[in-house]
């Protein structure tokens, strides 16, 4: 997992608050800062996914360990 500067913990929630805290917690950060965001969502993948290519956003990682889904979003 690479250099991040801001966590968010989704887990527990379900579509579609991981991509709202996510939208939040990236207007919090400068332009080419990282947002690592954990949820444990399986249609997370899907909606993060969208959220960047709809957003602009980089999407810089998604892997899944243990049924945790773990996402590196770059503020464009």
């Amino acid at each position: 997992m690479a250099d991040f500067d801001q966590e968010l913990d989704a887990s527990g929630l379900n579509c579609p608050l991981p991509i709202l805290r996510a939208k939040k917690s990236l207007s919090s950060l400068e332009s080419g800062q990282v947002l690592h965001i954990i949820a444990t969502d399986p249609g997370s993948v899907k909606d993060f996914e969208a959220f960047a290519k709809q957003t602009g956003n980089e999407l810089l990682e998604s892997t899944e360990e243990g049924g945790k889904f773990q996402f590196l979003v770059k503020k464009k």
